[in-house]
């Protein structure tokens, strides 16, 4: 259950990021999806599901708050939507 709901609440957070917010909830969002992602990455290479390793891999390295990517607000938006889609998909797939 509690593996669920971290999932979860990283979903619903970049839902809330379509918004328009202040420009310091796109810094927490970006470490904590971060965080999330590489966590979600680690835990599906224990299950042995390679497909969510790649794609929440992928999501961290896009959310990672080091090596930022520039991209327009549209750009964002369209992430932050699939990136929702895909916590929300694995927080029900990863029944733990």
């Amino acid at each position: 259950m509690k593996r669920k709901l971290i999932f979860l609440i990283a979903g619903i957070a970049l839902f809330i990021g379509i918004l328009s917010m202040p420009y310091g909830y796109y810094q927490l969002l970006r470490w904590f999806i971060c965080g999330v992602g590489a966590y979600g990455a680690y835990l599906a290479y224990g299950d042995k599901k390679t497909n969510w390793v790649w794609i929440l891999g992928i999501i961290a390295v896009i959310f990672n708050p080091f090596a930022k990517f520039y991209l327009g607000v549209g750009g964002w938006k369209i992430i932050d939507l699939v990136g929702g889609v895909l916590f929300c998909v694995y927080s029900r797939k990863n029944e733990k």
